[in-house]
């Protein structure tokens, strides 16, 4: 009988304890590795990403500015007397108001912010001043003036009187065609910034009717909750519209005019910067230009356990020593900057990344006046 042999396996083996403990260890290490790689590359693409952001939002926001400010004062600067006006109007049965003729007014906001208003005439075609030729009074339902050419059926004109310390402007709709140089503004549907007695007023001869076309007034401000740039405008009703986001990422608006404080030189040129918004005629004369400075941020924060990447104060250059600029200090070699502090901005301000824009944006309109 044979014998039957038996063919004998190897014993099964696998890992031991010692070698697991080996292979996570080693993946650990490699996890731990590909992690700071990836918390390196999402810190590089957070930095990168937040100055694009923040670059655009400042270069478009700026650019909305200067576009609005560049026509400020079209319509009724032509006539130099006319600037600091107090003009009235009123509405159909809105309340009466008033605001200041002047093509920009800066005025003090919230969070180190200013408010920017600018105003401008929307006359499309052309826009002449008109000389009144016979004295009007408040019995008056027209003007009588020296050319009424340019002037149309529903334009918005603004009387001014000859002497504007001691009398109002005021604004008034012609309510139909001008015929023979008469401007009518009797009170009808069709022109219902008439109402009341808003195109009442006694204005002697040689008094002006400033033909703007249309009012267009729009205020620039930082809204403090959504962080961005937004702007409100007076509609044709005669009152301020609901504000309008315009650029997102926008911190804050600082604002300066820039005077010319020597006119009797003769040289039409700005020799100061400050915030100080005129008050009289010849005061509202000086102002030629407005420095711009707009503060934009990233969208998104650092990491809490990234290091605070910004200081409490910014440097705003506005120039080399000679320029007099008001609130400014020295704070490099022959150069001068004004401190922009970020701390009204909340707790966690230390961890945006910022970016300044800054422009002078000439006033087109005040530099091309007539002179007086």
């Amino acid at each position: 009988m044979s014998k039957r042999t038996r063919t004998s396996r190897p014993p099964q083996q696998g890992f031991t304890l010692i070698e697991l403990m080996v292979g996570v260890v080693l993946g650990m290490l490699a996890i731990v590795a590909i992690a700071q790689v990836m918390v390196m590359s999402e810190g590089s693409k957070r930095t990168i990403t937040g100055g694009a952001d923040a670059q655009i939002s400042g270069a478009l926001g700026l650019f909305s500015l200067q576009r609005e400010l560049g026509m400020s004062g079209y319509g009724f600067s032509a006539i130099p007397d006319s600037l600091g006006c107090r003009v009235n109007y009123q509405f159909d049965s809105m309340p009466a108001a008033s605001f200041t003729l002047a093509p920009v007014i800066i005025s003090a906001g919230t969070d180190g912010s200013d408010t920017i208003t600018v105003l401008r005439g929307t006359k499309t075609s052309f826009s002449v001043p008109m000389l009144v030729n016979v004295a009007h009074t408040s019995a008056n339902t027209e003007f009588s003036v020296e050319s009424s050419f340019g002037a149309a059926a529903g334009d918005l004109v603004v009387a001014m009187p000859t002497d504007i310390t001691t009398t109002d402007c005021r604004v008034f709709q012609a309510s139909s065609t001008p015929v023979n140089n008469k401007i009518p503004h009797a009170v009808a549907s069709t022109s219902p910034w008439n109402a009341g007695s808003a195109s009442a007023g006694t204005y002697p001869i040689d008094s002006y009717l400033l033909n703007v076309g249309g009012l267009s007034m729009q205020e620039f401000s930082v809204n403090n909750l959504t962080r961005s740039l937004q702007v409100r405008q007076l509609t044709n009703g005669g009152t301020w519209g609901d504000a309008q986001d315009v650029q997102p990422q926008v911190v804050m608006l600082r604002a300066l005019y820039g005077k010319d404080t020597a006119p009797a030189d003769g040289i039409r040129a700005v020799d100061t910067y400050d915030a100080t918004t005129p008050t009289t005629n010849a005061g509202w004369r000086e102002v030629l230009s407005v420095r711009v400075l707009i503060v934009a941020r990233s969208a998104q924060p650092a990491r809490r356990e990234e290091a605070d990447p910004t200081p409490q104060f910014l440097e705003w250059d506005v120039g080399t020593e000679d320029d007099t600029v008001a609130g400014s200090t020295v704070c490099h070699t022959n150069r001068r900057c004004v401190a922009i502090d970020l701390s009204p901005l909340g707790d966690d301000y230390r961890r945006y990344r910022y970016k300044l824009y800054d422009t002078v944006i000439p006033l087109r309109n005040m530099l091309w006046k007539a002179a007086s």
